[in-house]
């Protein structure tokens, strides 16, 4: 496997980068060496949803654990804290629009609104698992489709 496609992806499973910056990593390579684009693409996308049902299964399991450890506490709470913002945004739109404002939320390929926080603003708000699920891996798909366009040059000169 190439360094190339390894970095991207590994930006996508990462918190901040994601699918924004794996897949274009990931594409200009495939398109570089005349390689297909739909199995990478599949495969950043799985990479991408695999992460929400890890942080689902970290936060579920292990977080209250390390919550007794002093720099644990200190750096997710932090987190924690500015994730809070965005949860209140989300949630007056979850009020009105349900699940489909988280996968509003995901969908759009920003810094700050991918899987992982999706994710994360699904757990605070404690919202069912499964749906929760469901919306951010759409949000996921439809993040990705656009990205991949924008990849490939779809949307060059449109302004």
């Amino acid at each position: 496997m190439d360094v190339q496609i390894l970095i991207g992806f590994l930006l996508t499973v990462s918190p901040v980068f994601e699918l924004r910056a794996g897949l274009p990593v990931v594409i200009e390579y495939v398109v570089r060496n005349n390689l297909p684009v739909l199995p990478y693409f599949l495969l950043v996308l799985a990479l991408n949803i695999l992460v929400v049902f890890l942080i689902f299964m970290f936060f579920d399991f292990i977080h209250e654990t390390l919550m007794n450890c002093k720099w644990y506490r200190r750096v997710i709470g932090r987190v924690l804290a500015r994730t809070q913002k965005k949860v209140d945004k989300v949630k007056v739109r979850m009020n009105k629009w349900g699940y489909f404002a988280l996968m509003l939320f995901v969908a759009i390929p920003v810094p700050g609104s991918g899987a992982w926080t999706g994710t994360l603003v699904a757990w605070i708000m404690g919202l069912d698992r499964l749906r929760s699920f469901a919306a951010i891996a759409v949000g996921v798909v439809i993040a990705g489709l656009i990205v991949l366009l924008f990849s490939l040059g779809f949307f060059n000169g449109v302004y």
